[in-house]
């Protein structure tokens, strides 16, 4: 079945090939004929190995990561330069003498960033990139120069800045040599290629697929049309992989990372009916107007590629807040696992005592953009009991849960674990609790009570957030339960910021512990 073409698991591996459909690996022509098959199904753009939203926003990250060592290393520089100037008297040193190299490492500074040298630009040359590193390097050779001539009236230039504007040239070559390399083997592992899938087998899609097989800069996964009854299997080799229904649930949809609607715009009707079902997932929906030229075509195509498109509905964070928050998680995180390291070693020696099983439990739950995470927590209940779907949620008094399971869940420290997903990138300190794959309330689904539940996935999970310190935790009973959950986790990605997590940090010691009625 396709779907299992697609399971994250499988991904992960890398495996293309591996398929539960029983046949030998040792002969050749069933592999052949399996790897043939795949290949219609796969379609033309699927990657070897699908890449989630959650990873391809790290390469992004790491634009800001290099432009703090290009300062940080500007600001070495220009400390050797006036070493180099003083004669080793920089004390003494008058701020005249200063300033030159001060000036030429701002301008340095500003110049590369206006030259979009912190951009991930898939169209830049390596040439392109050295020239407007040299020129930036001259820039700021000419700013320390000016100023010189200004302070002290000569038009001489400084032996001390001659050398400061060689070394930089040589350094900063080098380094952005290594980021451009770095950057290039990302685009190609598909790390920084966006992933689309398309709604509607309509002429305007043929049009964008036939474009983007010739650029081969986005991954066009698969079709999604209602009208599958008059629609062919494939549009230029693209596998159509259901209706819109289908794609709500699709196992797909953590890889992607714009939904686009290539419905005629004239049809009014049909395309609102579309993007009110697609509101209420977590991906970006973008529409398509299709352009009846080929420029306008490739215009969409470089928009698609390099930035998104006019957004109907989607991901609301920016990639800043989100880097904001990932080193907040990240000092934090690290400062707390170092501080209840012993006290997760005492709990794991108790919960060996008290009862037979492992320490840890862990279970597969959503995370960002829909994808599913492996949650680590303390053991609190039974082995023979464990419920790694959640279809029974938490009673009181409930026998499958253990004596020391008790004390944890109660104090919320078989959370703990967490920080380690915190730390590998899965999940945030502070943001929406994330909820068991398949977690029931009552009889039902909990994410089938409410049409906006995949919102709370339009940020990473947390260890704690808005809706645990407003009393919205332990299990949901009703509609209304989840409902409200979700509302103050929509309220809370809308509002997120450094202060409003400090905030909820400090709250929800005094939350968990002054919050006898609910059941953990």
């Amino acid at each position: 079945m396709l779907i299992d073409l697609i399971r994250p698991d499988a991904a992960r591996t890398g495996d293309s090939l591996r398929h539960d459909d029983g046949l030998k690996p040792e002969r050749p022509a069933a592999r052949a004929g399996l790897a043939e098959a795949l290949h219609v199904r796969r379609g033309p753009f699927r990657p070897q190995r699908l890449v989630s939203l959650r990873e391809r926003k790290s390469g992004y990250w790491a634009a800001y990561i290099f432009r703090m060592v290009d300062i940080c290393a500007l600001a070495f520089f220009g400390f050797l330069g006036v070493g180099a100037h003083s004669g080793g008297h920089m004390l003494s040193l008058p701020v005249g003498e200063v300033l030159p190299f001060l000036c030429a490492t701002v301008a340095v500074a500003m110049t590369l960033s206006a030259f979009g040298l912190y951009r991930l630009n898939r169209t830049e040359k390596l040439w392109e990139r050295l020239l407007k590193v040299a020129g930036s390097i001259g820039m700021g050779a000419v700013a320390g120069f000016a100023v010189t001539c200004l302070i002290k009236g000569t038009s001489t230039f400084p032996p001390a800045l001659e050398m400061w504007s060689m070394a930089c040239l040589a350094f900063f070559s080098l380094l952005h040599l290594l980021w451009f390399t770095t950057v290039a083997r990302w685009r190609k592992q598909g790390r920084l290629t966006p992933n689309i899938v398309i709604v509607g087998a309509t002429k305007h899609a043929q049009r964008l697929i036939d474009g983007a097989l010739a650029r081969r800069d986005v991954n066009i996964l698969g079709i999604f049309d209602d009208r599958l009854a008059r629609n062919p299997d494939t549009v230029l080799g693209v596998p159509v992989l259901g209706d819109t229904k289908a794609l709500l649930s699709h196992k797909i949809t953590p890889y992607v990372d714009q939904i686009v609607v290539a419905v005629d715009p004239s049809a009014k009707a049909r395309v609102k009916d579309i993007i009110t079902r697609l509101k209420s997932l977590p991906n970006e929906v973008s529409l398509l107007v299709d352009m009846h030229n080929d420029e306008g075509r490739q215009a969409a195509l470089s928009r698609m590629a390099d930035q998104p498109l006019a957004r109907v509905s989607g991901i609301t964070e920016d990639d800043k807040r989100a880097f904001n928050k990932r080193i907040q998680d990240m000092i934090i995180g690290l400062m707390a696992l170092i501080v209840f390291a012993p006290v997760m070693v005492l709990i794991a020696g108790l919960i060996k005592l008290d009862s037979p099983g492992p320490v840890f439990f862990r279970q597969r739950r959503h995370g960002f953009n829909n994808e599913p995470i492996m949650v680590w927590k303390f053991r609190s209940m039974r082995q023979d009991a464990e419920d790694a779907t959640a279809s029974q949620q938490v009673t009181a008094g409930d026998e499958r849960v253990t004596r020391i399971g008790r004390i944890i869940r109660k104090t919320s420290l078989d959370e703990l674990p967490q920080l380690f997903n915190v730390i590998m990138g899965e999940m945030s300190l502070v943001g929406p609790r994330p909820h068991a794959i398949g977690m029931k309330t009552g009889p039902d689904e909990s994410a089938r009570l409410v049409a906006e539940y995949a919102w709370r996935h339009r940020m990473k999970p947390g260890m704690t957030g808005w809706a645990a310190v407003n009393g919205s935790r332990g299990p949901l009973h009703n509609a209304d339960d989840v409902r409200r959950r979700i509302s103050l986790d929509v309220d809370y990605i809308e509002r997120q910021s450094f202060w409003l997590d400090l905030y909820i940090m400090m709250m929800t010691l005094p939350c968990i512990l002054g919050d006898r009625k609910a059941i953990r």
